[in-house]
This record gives C-alpha cells, structure tokens and sequence, in this order.
C-alpha cells in the first residue's frame, strides 16, 4: 500500500508582500472614491433656488365670451435648416419636435344687442341671435410637449457656447401652434361650441319659466 503525499506550494514572500499591497491599494481607492467624489457632489453639485419676486397684477379685462368646447391636439414638427453652400455637418439643424396643445371654441355673448334678443308679452317664448362661435389661440402643453431630437451641425455647436439660449425651441413651437390652429379650423370645434352653447341657453332660460327657446347664429 502506497501512500501519495501532495505537496502545498507556497507563495514566496515577495508574492504574499505583494498581494497584501494589491488588497490595501483597492482599499484605499475604494476609501478615496467615497469621500473624495462624494465631496465633489457636494462641492460642485446642483442646487435650485427660487428667487422670483412676487407677481404683479398689471390689469384686469371682463370676459363676456363663454367658452363652449376645448379641443385636444398633437402635432410632429420636423423642422430642417440648411446652409446653401455648405454641407449639413458644417452648418445646419434639424429638429424632431412633438408639440400638444388645446384650442378653445368660444361664443362671444358681450357681442349680443338688445335687438339680438326676442321676447314675447307672457314671456314664455325668447329667440336669441349670437355670434358664430370662434377660435382662441392655441396653447402649447409644456408638460405633453418636448423635442425627440435635434441634429446640428459644427458651427451651430460653437455658436450655442456664446449664445444665451442654446436650446431654443421657439422656432419649433411656432410652427407646431400654427400647424394645431390649422387643424382646429379644419376641425367642426366651432359647430361643437355652437350646440354646447344652444344647449345651455335653452336649459337656463326653461329653468326661468320660458317653455319655446330659438337660438340662432350669425349675428354681429
């Protein structure tokens, strides 16, 4: 019976010196990157503060229109500008931009005369004439609004670094308003505020004892 004996070969002394060097080195970087970069974050780190002064109230205007409908809309503007000698690296932008926004639908009553508004002796039966229903100004929702891209070209680069608005988006949010006004016009927004309208005419004139109500549209 023969018995193996395997034998351990140990490290040398200058390999054990060695590792325990390597050990304490990782340590000690792992040590400096905790307080040394987390003091950075501290050091260099951003911090918001609101120094705005209190709003002012400048005027005050009556609104005599009633706002009937709201529409909802969403536009892709792809807004591209090119030099014309020089090639799009060199000089150019183009901007993939999603602009939301709501257009308002509105009957303005502060426009109706007394000649607009019929009432017979008992005063059970009113016709009334109003304005046809109008657009408002599209308002872009910051919150549902954002560029998906924008590609520019070298020297559009350098002339962000000294401009004090390098990332501008009022070009985009023109065209994407003009585009969502275009499209609410396009919309029967208008005949939808003009029903809303008529509706809640006829429902507080019956609720003050008028049983024949007559809405009609186009007057001045």
């Amino acid at each position: 019976m023969t018995t193996s004996i395997k034998r351990v070969r140990r490290l040398p002394g200058w390999a054990k010196l060695l590792t325990v060097l390597v050990t304490l080195l990782v340590v000690l970087l792992a040590a400096v990157r905790l307080l040394f970069f987390d003091g950075l974050k501290d050091v260099f780190g951003e911090e918001t503060h609101d120094r705005s002064g209190p709003a002012l109230l400048t005027s005050i205007r009556d609104i005599s229109r009633y706002d009937a409908a709201s529409g909802n809309f969403q536009v892709v503007v792809d807004l591209e500008k090119d030099a014309k000698y020089l090639p799009d690296a060199i000089r150019g932008t183009r901007t993939l931009y999603v602009g939301a926004g709501t257009v308002d639908a509105y009957v303005d009553l502060g426009k109706v005369g007394e000649d607009d508004v019929t009432v017979n002796q008992d005063r059970t039966s009113a016709t009334l004439r109003l304005p046809h229903a109008q657009l408002g100004k599209p308002a872009l929702d910051p919150e549902r609004s954002y560029a998906v891209s924008k590609q520019r070209g070298l020297l559009d680069r350098l002339g962000d670094l000294f401009s004090d608005n390098p990332n501008g988006e009022q070009a985009v949010q023109r065209l994407a308003s003009k585009h969502i006004a275009e499209a609410a016009e396009e919309s029967r927004l208008t005949a939808r505020a003009e029903s809303n309208t008529t509706g809640m005419l006829e429902g507080l004139l019956r609720s003050l004892g008028f049983e024949e109500v007559e809405v009609t549209y186009g007057g001045t």
